[in-house]
């Protein structure tokens, strides 16, 4: 069993910057991600963390967001910068315990509001 608890939302001015953290009880998993949810919109994986590296950004985030993960704080990191009005989302975190499987625990999601 896994649990996931994000923080690090907020709201933030176009061109800011806000560093999302997942801490994570229990199994350490096999991989990690950031996944976001605007209103009307489907949920977008934002970026990936498998086996002790980033494997995925979404091509709208590249150069922008990085994500790492601090196995010593059971912690999952995503440092957003040059954030823009279109980054607006409820930001989740999920784990999974394989390669090529789907992401069965997730946390319970962290806003994040980027003003113009």
């Amino acid at each position: 069993q896994v649990a996931l608890v994000e923080s690090g939302g907020g709201s933030v001015q176009s061109g800011g910057s806000l560093r999302l953290s997942c801490v994570y009880f229990g199994y350490s998993p096999y991989g990690m991600a950031w996944f976001r949810q605007a209103p009307g919109k489907e949920r977008e994986n934002v970026a990936a963390f498998d086996n002790g590296r980033p494997t995925r950004y979404a091509d709208s985030v590249k150069g922008r967001f990085t994500i790492s993960q601090d196995n010593a704080k059971n912690t999952l990191y995503l440092q957003m910068n040059d954030l823009k009005p279109e980054d607006t989302a409820m930001y989740y975190c999920a784990a999974r315990f394989s390669s090529g499987t789907q992401y069965t625990y997730w946390g319970q999601g962290t806003q994040v509001t980027v003003t113009s």
